[in-house]
C-alpha cells in the first residue's frame, strides 16, 4: 500500500487527526522511533506504567472497522508499524517482547529527512489540510531538524493512543 493510501485510511479512521497528528505519523513512519534508546529500563518502566494506565481507550468504530487494530503499518517503504497496546495484550502477547522490538528499532532503524520530506508533500496532495496551513507547521520543523512531538490535546482524548512503533523484521 503506498504512503497516500496509509495516510488516507488514519484520517478515516482517526477524523480528528491535527496537523501535529498527521505529522507525528510521517515522522514515526519515516524515522522510525525517534531516537536511540540508551536506558533500557527507562523504557520498561515507561512501558508499564502506560499498561498500567492505558485503560479501554476508544471502543467506537468507522467503515473501515475498529479503531485500534493490533498492527497499523505507518510505510511499506521503510517497514515501519505500530502495535496499538490494548488489542496487543488482549491477544495474549508478552509485552517484553515488543518492548525488545521497540528498543531495537530505536537503536538499529536510521529514518530519513528526504523520506518525511516526501511523506508529507503526498498529505499535502490529500488535500485533507490546507496547503499553506502545511507550509506553515513543517517550516519550524525543517528549522529544527525535525523534531519528534506530541499527539494534539484532541486526539489524545479522543483516542487515547497507546502504542510502540517498532520495526516490522522485529516484531513477531
Amino acid at each position: 500500500m503506498n504512503f497516500e493510501a496509509i495516510l488516507a485510511s488514519h484520517l478515516a479512521r482517526y477524523p480528528a487527526m491535527q496537523l501535529a497528528d498527521v505529522y507525528k505519523l510521517i515522522h514515526q513512519a519515516s524515522m522510525g522511533s525517534e531516537h536511540a534508546i540508551r536506558d533500557p529500563e527507562s523504557a520498561r518502566n515507561w512501558l508499564t506504567r502506560e499498561l498500567a494506565e492505558m485503560g479501554d481507550g476508544c471502543r467506537a468504530t468507522s467503515r473501515h472497522g475498529f479503531l485500534e487494530p493490533l498492527l497499523d503499518p505507518l510505510s511499506d517503504e521503510t517497514g515501519i508499524i505500530r502495535v496499538h497496546l490494548r488489542p496487543y495484550v488482549a491477544s495474549g502477547s508478552d509485552p517484553t517482547r515488543l518492548l525488545d522490538a521497540f528498543i531495537r528499532t530505536a537503536n538499529e532503524f536510521h529514518g530519513d529527512t528526504q523520506t518525511l520530506e516526501t511523506y508529507w508533500r503526498a498529505a499535502i496532495n490529500l488535500g485533507r489540510f490546507p496547503a499553506v496551513e502545511m507550509d506553515e507547521f513543517i517550516q519550524p520543523m525543517r528549522a529544527k531538524n525535525y523534531p519528534a512531538v506530541h499527539h494534539s490535546p484532541k486526539y489524545e482524548r479522543l483516542y487515547r493512543p497507546a502504542y510502540r512503533v517498532v520495526w516490522k523484521r522485529y516484531y513477531g
